[in-house]
């Protein structure tokens, strides 16, 4: 197992690096700079931006420079903030997507596992029906759809005594947990979507081994074959999508967060992009990608703790 997990993280730093250098590359084969909006600046002006940020130098020696700067934990200076760093825009945004994305994968998940046992232990019954159904309406509508349709319901339609909604149409407020219930509720609706009918379908096939007719034959209770035989086998499929998912929280974070205006990593991607942000698109990346390889990576691991076969 420790051979095996050595040689997966080996292979984090080729894949980041790789990543780094095809993102690069493409930002800066764009056509434009990050000043070009600016129709009052000066020549000398301009000259002076494009040294401070290092642009007047050849693209390798950028290159070098932010690969270095990247060794010291140093995202780089934002090129439309002025006086704010990657880091510190980072800093300020990443509690909030944490907030939202990274409560609602662990609920969605327990959501996810319990509908998808429940719905393949009553097989064809009204649970699993209803279970596919939710299935279905989460990956048919997209988020972009699906969310404001949560702010209608929810702070429009249903009317609290004072006349305001139930909840915040959007923003973040002062972080409350009447901030992040749509958002989450959002994200955990798409994910349990996904996690619930895998998990439907892994338990079906595991039901129908030949141990668990075993255990059956034994006179075994139902919801003992369930938790200790036919759960760990079942989760493995699960297991192997928790990595897309936890990916897919980050990505959606883009529509989420636009659509209830919440300032968190979505929204600076949005605004980088626009703004020909380099350093901050680049920052954006860097922390995607290294998220993105360290959910895999663990998600290797389990399945290799979970599957002894998998280390060989």
């Amino acid at each position: 197992m420790l051979a095996y997990a050595l040689r997966r993280t080996l292979w984090v730093i080729p894949t980041v690096l790789a990543v780094i250098t095809v993102c690069y590359l493409m930002l800066h084969a764009t056509p434009g700079g990050p000043f070009d909006t600016e129709k009052h600046l000066s020549a000398a002006t301009l000259a002076n931006l494009n040294a401070k940020y290092h642009l007047d130098q050849p693209l390798w020696k950028q290159y070098l420079l932010y690969l270095d700067a990247l060794l010291h934990g140093d995202l780089g200076p934002s090129v439309r903030y002025v006086d704010w760093s990657v880091n510190d825009l980072v800093g300020k945004a990443l509690p909030v997507s944490l907030g939202v994305g990274g409560l609602s994968v662990p609920i969605a998940l327990v959501i996810g596992v319990l509908l998808g046992t429940a719905a393949a232990v009553r097989r064809d019954g009204i649970t699993d029906r209803i279970v596919m159904l939710l299935g279905n309406v989460g990956n048919v509508i997209p988020p972009f759809v699906l969310g404001p349709v949560l702010v209608w319901v929810f702070a429009i339609l249903l009317k609290r005594s004072d006349g305001h909604g139930w909840l915040p149409a959007g923003g973040w407020g002062d972080g409350g947990w009447r901030y992040r219930v749509l958002p989450m509720a959002l994200l955990v609706i798409i994910n349990v979507s996904s996690i619930a009918r895998v998990m439907r379908g892994s338990m079906i096939e595991v039901l129908s081994g030949n141990f668990i007719r075993t255990a059956r034959a034994k006179g075994m209770p139902g919801h003992v074959i369930v938790l200790r035989h036919a759960l760990k086998p079942a989760l493995m499929p699960v297991v192997s999508l928790l990595g897309s998912i936890c990916i897919s929280s980050i990505t959606a974070a883009v529509v989420t967060e636009s659509v209830f205006a919440l300032p968190g990593l979505g929204q600076l991607v949005v605004d980088g992009a626009i703004n020909r942000d380099y350093t901050l698109v680049l920052g954006l990346v860097v922390l995607t990608t290294v998220a993105a390889v360290v959910f895999n990576l663990l998600v290797d691991l389990a399945y290799a703790w979970l599957d002894p076969r998998i280390r060989y």
